[in-house]
């Protein structure tokens, strides 16, 4: 059994949801910081680090609003691959194995994990690099299955249900102005009628006034 290992997150991505899904670990706030290290489930420290800074440059933190960092995304990948699916539980994996036309999909042995793991592996100091060389390299990667997995994962961390471990504070909904979940907007009809208007983003907890029960991946 390895040592447990965490990954660094800004204290401000500690939303309410994710401190539940947390409850259970070690969470340690850095002294004297504005950071909060979270243990991590799959990657490495390192890993987590290439994976952190990947993602941001997948959807950066600009003008218009808070970045992969802020939404806590790592972890959300972090969950996803520890769980059944970075496992491939949900893929028929029997041979044989390799190209097919595109609208077949991923055909390849490689679970999730070690996608991941393999890619990351090509990685290693991509987090020290000066921001124009991460462009670069993803770049020079983009054609490839991991970055296809990397890319996906960042946009689910970043637009998920904050139930999942991502999207911490809303800020991915914030960004795009999506309401949440909402079964029915009836009784905001005669409230707001004739006015510009859009609801303040809100959980699928927020809404039901009921704590969902979590996904086989956030359990395991």
């Amino acid at each position: 059994m390895r040592r447990r290992e965490f990954v660094v997150i800004p204290l401000a991505a500690m939303s309410a949801p994710l401190v539940r899904l947390l409850a259970a670990e070690s969470l340690r706030a850095e002294p004297a910081s504005d950071q909060v290290r979270v243990p991590l489930r799959f990657f490495t420290a390192a890993e987590a680090r290439i994976v952190t800074a990947a993602a941001e440059r997948i959807l950066p933190r600009d003008a218009s609003g808070a970045g992969a960092t802020d939404a806590a995304v790592t972890i959300y990948i972090d969950r996803q691959l520890a769980g059944p699916y970075g496992r491939d539980k949900y893929r028929y994996t029997k041979p044989p194995f390799g190209e097919s036309s595109p609208e077949h999909g991923y055909q390849g042995a490689a679970t999730p994990r070690q996608v991941f793991r393999d890619g990351l592996r090509a990685l290693t100091g991509f987090a020290e690099l000066p921001e124009r060389e991460q462009i670069a390299k993803l770049t020079s990667i983009e054609q490839s299955h991991f970055f296809a997995l990397l890319r996906a994962h960042t946009i689910e961390g970043m637009f998920c249900d904050p139930m999942h471990g991502g999207n911490a504070n809303l800020a991915g909904w914030r960004l795009v102005g999506f309401p949440g979940p909402r079964m029915s907007y009836r009784d905001d009809i005669d409230t707001h009628y004739g006015q510009a208007w859009r609801p303040a983003p809100a959980s699928l907890e927020q809404i039901t006034k009921h704590r969902p029960t979590p996904w086989e991946d956030e359990r395991d």
